[in-house]
């Protein structure tokens, strides 16, 4: 039992408890008074005190108990509590009157008096009370056959009483007592015989609110008015003295008047505590309800058999029939006819609404397209619609006297059986339905997916069914769909996910041996750029198809997305770590072989290949970080050269964190002002003098560490970061060499900018004339530096953008000239004033007599070109010599000078010149202002304005 529902169990016994002490303190009370008048009181004097004022405090009790109560409870409830509490006080009135003639002034009670007066006054307000709790006829034949039933009651209780003893008081009028005294005397018992025909009538007929509390007090008026008859009776009423036995009836019926609301009210729920559904009773209470309905049609032709024995009674002791007797006995005969021809009636149209309702049902029942079956509570089908027959394919007849459980799946039969147990132990309140789905036996054989909603009935089930085989069968596609990807059908990384979290938990918890590989296919989106990606889709079909066979049979193989696809290598708990390391080497080879076989797509051949990364689970390892690790090994193993299988080692996580940590900084570098920028000179190798200045940017970061563009341009994978930075860039260089020209300084500067950001909409084509506009540079004082372009870049519309730069001035030179594949492409197309020698040119020039056949046959063919020269990274006097030597007319390095601040840099434009080695002629060097030949061809390049 739960926390909660132990508190909550305990709450109705302590309530019970609570509600039998009052009882019991009632019951000795009562038991009291009626030893004590059984006993005399033990003096005359005492009983007549106890007979009289002990019955009027008793009535006085239930008058304010009644009336406390009434303003309380709810209307219509408060009146009747209201008549009843008016009611004892009349009570309490009479036996006051009493008392005060027999106990105060000690003498006898006159034949009328103020008592009788009350006495009388008793009876009218509890038979309307009772009238007001009565639960009302819903129609006036209802009322009608409560006024019959009343009067079949009361007229048989005035015939019985009639022939016993009404009969003789009336005798006693000739005999010398007055008509007043024997009329009072006819009018206790006619008010006590209404009294009991309503008690009676309306004890079947109370409301279901407040069921004990009218119970109690009708058991307490009933006392009450069996004591009153026993008080009229002859053999009693001539010996009556006040004190005596008969008063405890009195007494007992007060006090239970009294009792009535406040034990109900007190056994109710606490106040602060939410009311507990009522549990339905058990067998012998539900039981009660039929045997207390039949009672209450009986109760009329028990009180006509009654009337019938009075007069046969009568007859049979040869005594005259009174005519009362025989006029109320033919009301009393008239009244049961009346009753039983509306009975009758009301017969007559329940049934015939008893018809139609089944009528109406059994077309729900036998049109619906749900099959509803009963069970009886041994498991076998009392009842089939024919609905049967279109959803399982057999005839209702064929399942019926069938055993529920032979038409259920082998494998579904125990969970059923559980489910059903569990529903039939749950209370109904608590648990009035539930939902069973099994598969059931069709009429062809097959197994249909069934929905049944089954509840209770006569202590067996009752079930409707429903087909619901295409939801089974499309929620099963659904979910298929969700866990695998759509174009190579294997799993997507959802369910990869879930497999390698199934593989690390569970009794595979601690083998080390499981294994996550991560594929990539070398060169498939240019496959996709070349063939279509039509073609690169039946590309990955086919490698998908490809790893799924190369895999084991306990081993996943996923598509995590784009040409990504995942392996899932589970362990077979082999103890020697580096023979399983060997083992899934071999298996990622082997896989990294068969993806890189030829694909046929189309009428050809297509070749990619595949870099592979394996991570191994450790302890304690979730499946996100092995996922992260294998991932981290497939982008070393690319890094690497491709084609080819790397092992997770700890310090690649290490590189990816310094690498994200650098990146992170890199993006609150430039608003931080943490960037600088620094010139490296561009000496004339003839006569040493400074052509230009290289602008560099250097980024000195809040940890004081320098880092070169090298450095940081490798993490800045944020497009809009490195546009902002060479944004910053091209802005200071321009700025510094206008201040610089202000100061004396005039010398051109070059920034370098790759054929990707020139062509960015981020840096248009009038933001450069704006720049120099603002800031008063010259067009001819800046230099735009071309980086190798990217081969998705579009040559004619980089053409048409560097030729519209040259037409402000700006001079174009060609950056790491000799080191890529689009170089003679970019020379052929692109309007270039400068070519600019790679590093990787300069550095073997003295070295490598290939080197120097290359370096000088690039240099002859831009002489020929009509082009100038610089050559990037002349560290050593030999270089410098070589290159002269060769026709290069500029040069930059630390031969000369590294990058200088503003300072030095101004310190070295003043000097105006660096020692060279030689003494080589001088030639007109391009930045100092010369003109430079017209550049003509087959492909009509601009030419060159003066600087």
């Amino acid at each position: 039992m739960s926390a909660l529902e132990a508190p909550l169990s305990r709450r109705p016994v302590l309530s019970a408890r609570a509600k039998v002490l009052p009882q019991i303190l009632l019951a000795l009370v009562c038991a009291g008074y009626a030893v004590g008048a059984a006993v005399g009181w033990g003096s005359a004097r005492l009983a007549l005190f106890m007979g009289d004022f002990g019955l009027s405090l008793a009535a006085l009790i239930a008058s304010v108990s009644c009336f406390l109560y009434a303003g309380a409870a709810g209307r219509p409830a408060r009146a009747a509590w209201l008549l009843f509490s008016f009611s004892s006080a009349m009570a309490a009135c009479g036996n006051a009157v009493w008392g005060w003639y027999e106990v105060v002034l000690d003498g006898h009670v006159p034949p009328i008096s103020a008592a009788d007066f009350f006495f009388l006054c008793f009876a009218p307000p509890a038979i309307v009370g009772l009238l007001v709790l009565a639960k009302r006829p819903a129609n006036r034949a209802g009322w009608f056959c409560l006024v019959l039933d009343s009067w079949l009651i009361g007229g048989s209780l005035l015939t019985l009483s009639w022939s016993l003893a009404l009969a003789h008081t009336t005798d006693v009028v000739g005999e010398g007592e007055s008509v007043a005294r024997a009329a009072l005397s006819l009018a206790y018992p006619l008010l006590d015989i209404v009294l009991v025909s309503m008690v009676m009538a309306l004890h079947f007929r109370r409301n279901n609110a407040n069921r004990s509390a009218v119970n109690t007090a009708i058991a307490g008026l009933a006392l009450t008015v069996v004591s009153d008859a026993l008080f009229t009776s002859p053999l009693l009423r001539s010996t009556y003295q006040s004190g005596q036995l008969l008063d405890a009836g009195w007494f007992a019926g007060s006090l239970l008047l009294a009792y009535a609301p406040w034990g109900v009210r007190h056994a109710a729920a606490q106040p602060g505590h939410p009311a507990l559904p009522e549990r339905p009773a058990r067998a012998g209470r539900a039981t009660s309800r039929p045997i207390a309905g039949s009672l209450a049609a009986l109760t009329p032709y028990l009180a006509a058999a009654v009337c019938t024995l009075s007069i046969l009674y009568n007859v049979v002791e040869g005594r005259r029939v009174d005519a009362v007797v025989v006029f109320t006995g033919c009301a009393v005969v008239l009244a049961l006819v009346l009753r039983q021809a509306i009975m009758l009636l009301d017969n007559l149209t329940l049934t015939q609404r008893l018809a139609q309702q089944e009528n109406h049902f059994r077309s729900l029942v036998q049109g619906s397209s749900d099959v509803i079956m009963i069970a009886d509570p041994n498991g076998k089908l009392r009842y089939v619609s024919p609905a049967a027959a279109g959803v399982y394919g057999c005839p209702a007849e064929d399942l019926l006297d069938t055993e529920l459980i032979s038409i259920i799946h082998p494998d579904d039969r125990g969970g059923v059986v559980h489910q059903v147990r569990r529903f039939l132990a749950a209370h109904p309140v608590e648990e009035p339905t539930t939902r069973i789905e099994c598969r059931f036996r069709s009429g062809a054989g097959e197994w249909l997916n069934v929905e049944s909603t089954v509840n209770r009935h006569h202590g067996g089930l009752l079930l409707n069914s429903r087909d619901v085989t295409e939801r089974v069968r499309l929620q099963a596609q659904l979910q298929h769909n969700a866990e695998h990807d759509p174009l190579t059908d294997l799993p997507n990384r959802a369910l990869f996910t879930t497999r390698v979290r199934q593989a690390l938990g569970g009794r595979r918890v601690g083998d080390l041996g499981t294994a996550v590989l991560f594929i990539d296919l070398d060169g498939f989106k240019a496959v996709n750029d070349t063939i279509g990606h039509q073609a690169g889709d039946e590309l990955l079909v086919q490698a998908a198809r490809r790893l799924a066979d190369s895999v084991r049979a306990g081993d996943t193989a996923a598509r995590l997305g784009g040409d990504e696809f995942a392996a899932l290598i589970v362990g077979d708990g082999t103890r020697d770590q580096a023979a399983r390391e060997y083992q899934v080497h071999e298996i990622a080879d082997r896989l990294r072989l068969t993806l890189s076989q030829p694909y046929l797509i189309g009428p050809g051949e297509v070749r990619v290949a595949a870099s592979i990364g394996v991570a191994f689970a450790e302890p304690g390892i979730t499946p996100t970080d092995l996922m992260r690790n294998a991932d981290l090994a497939m982008y070393r193993a690319k890094a690497a050269g491709k084609d080819r299988v790397e092992l997770y080692a700890p310090q690649m996580q290490a590189d990816v964190v310094r690498r994200s940590e650098l990146a992170a900084r890199l993006r609150t570098a430039l608003r931080d002002g943490e960037f600088a920028l620094l010139h490296q000179p561009v000496v004339h190798l003839a006569t040493g003098t400074v052509a230009a200045v290289a602008a560099q940017a250097r980024w000195r970061s809040s940890q004081g560490i320098l880092f070169t563009p090298a450095e940081f341009l490798r993490v800045a994978d944020d497009g809009d970061r490195t546009a902002e930075l060479g944004r910053w860039l091209l802005e200071e260089a321009v700025e510094q060499a206008a201040e610089r020209t202000r100061a004396g300084y005039p010398v051109s500067v070059s920034v370098r900018l790759s054929a990707g950001r020139l062509l960015d909409n981020a840096l248009p084509f009038g933001s450069v004339e704006a720049l120099l506009t603002r800031h008063g540079l010259p067009s001819g004082a800046l230099m735009i530096e071309v980086g190798d372009s990217d081969p998705r870049i579009s040559f004619d519309e980089l053409e048409r953008r560097l030729v519209a730069l040259r037409r402000l001035g700006v001079r174009i030179a060609l950056d790491g000239f000799g080191s890529g594949y689009a170089a003679i492409n970019a020379l052929r197309r692109l309007p270039i004033d400068v070519l600019k020698l790679d590093r990787g040119l300069v550095e073997g020039v003295v070295e490598s007599a290939r080197l120097y056949k290359i370096t000088s046959g690039l240099l002859r063919i831009a002489c020929d070109l009509g082009m100038q020269s610089v050559a990037d990274g002349v560290d050593v006097p030999e270089q410098v010599l070589a290159l002269r030597a060769m026709g290069c007319t500029h040069g930059q390095g630390v031969a000369f000078s590294g990058p200088l601040d503003e300072y030095r840099l101004r310190h070295a434009l003043r000097r105006g010149h660096f020692p060279v080695p030689g003494g080589v002629p001088a030639a007109q060097p391009v930045f100092a202002g010369g003109s430079p030949p017209r550049l003509g061809g087959p492909h009509g390049e601009t030419s060159v304005p003066p600087a």
